[in-house]
């Protein structure tokens, strides 16, 4: 068996290689937790390379905890449109307003960063750990990588999760670790996104020595993941419909479910089987001559969409919804499938 891992040769590997990231402490500065807050909730389901220009953006529009507090949710919404599981953005303006109302300083524990709107269980120990210096191990993707492979994790997931959540602690309990808690765990973060990634470089490595998945010969077979299963298929129809003055029509969704409270195009229900053109514009906001415009594809974590867009031109619009200058739409809280919709029917027009 190999030696135990050591967290002083991780530690020593991050103090030469550590990523840099508009949201990361410098060596000796002190993190500021509504940054790392913040970058927790846009890297959920989301890369580093994605999130960055977003992240940079709602900054500077949102630069602290009062400020996205005091701000109107459609502001917000329309900050957050294209990162995705716009839930998120509702719960982070909800626990924006939650911390104003302790004075503007989050928690310091886990406990009392858990009881914050929108914050679970991974993130609470996340930004406990790395803004505050608890000497917790929050455990995401990276982590289980890493965790998996050091100890020879081989149940299948997602079985094997609390056998990795307690490898990963024992592994953190290490004195060195709890010694510099938030940057052993930026640490295994970084090892797991640069090194120990799907095609792991063991060579270079500095755990290498102490890896167990690597002594097992196949290293890249850990964490063993259980058979995929095919996402479901749902259709839909959207509707581009603007006036004589070049504004198009618009509405909003409910406030609760799938991309609630974000701005959309009229269209049909989502089913299973796809709409024929004749039945889909008998669903359209109002009559008019509807020509199709495209086809769009967006793909859910749990679903495809398939969405036939419609376009039409009228010289006055009566229909519920609000209307928007077709040249203004970035201003919108759209969210990309919409935007998809909105460049189709752009591309037909053209």
């Amino acid at each position: 068996m190999p030696d135990e891992p050591d967290p002083a040769e991780l530690l020593r590997w991050y103090d030469r290689h550590r990523r840099s990231m508009p949201w990361r402490a410098r060596p000796g500065e002190t993190p500021d937790p509504y940054r790392v807050w913040l970058s927790e909730i846009m890297l959920q389901q989301t890369t580093v390379a994605a999130v960055i220009p977003y992240y940079e953006r709602f900054l500077a529009r949102f630069p602290d905890v009062q400020a996205l507090a005091a701000a109107e949710a459609d502001a917000v919404m329309s900050a957050w449109a294209g990162l995705g599981y716009y839930a998120r953005a509702r719960n982070l303006h909800a626990c924006a307003r939650a911390v104003a109302a302790l004075g503007g300083r989050f928690p310091a524990t886990v406990e009392g960063l858990l009881a914050l709107p929108g914050i679970g269980a991974y993130t609470a120990r996340a930004v406990a750990s790395i803004a505050f210096g608890v000497p917790v191990v929050p455990v995401d993707g990276n982590v289980e990588r890493v965790a998996a492979r050091l100890y020879a994790i081989d149940a299948p997931m997602p079985a094997a999760k609390p056998a990795i959540a307690a490898a990963a602690a024992r592994f953190g309990d290490h004195p060195a670790a709890r010694a510099r808690p938030a940057d052993f765990t930026q640490a295994l973060f970084d090892l797991g996104a640069t090194i120990c990634t799907q095609r792991p470089a063991c060579a270079i490595c500095p755990l290498t020595g102490a890896c167990a998945g690597r002594l097992m010969g196949a290293p890249e077979t850990l964490p063993r993941r259980a058979a995929k299963t095919l996402r479901p298929v749902r259709h839909g129809a959207l509707f581009w419909l603007t006036d004589a003055h070049g504004q198009v029509l618009l509405r909003r969704r409910p406030p609760e479910g799938l991309l609630g409270g974000m701005t959309e195009l009229p269209g049909t229900a989502w089913r299973p089987t796809p709409w024929l053109e004749g039945e889909a514009v008998t669903e359209g906001p109002m009559q008019a001559d509807w020509r199709p415009a495209g086809r769009v594809k967006h793909v859910f974590s749990h679903f495809e969409l398939y969405l036939e867009v419609f376009a039409a031109r009228v010289d006055a619009i009566s229909a519920d919804g609000f209307l928007c200058d077709a040249g203004a739409l970035q201003s919108q809280a759209l969210p990309s499938v919409m935007r998809k919709g909105v460049a189709a029917a752009l591309r037909a027009a053209a």
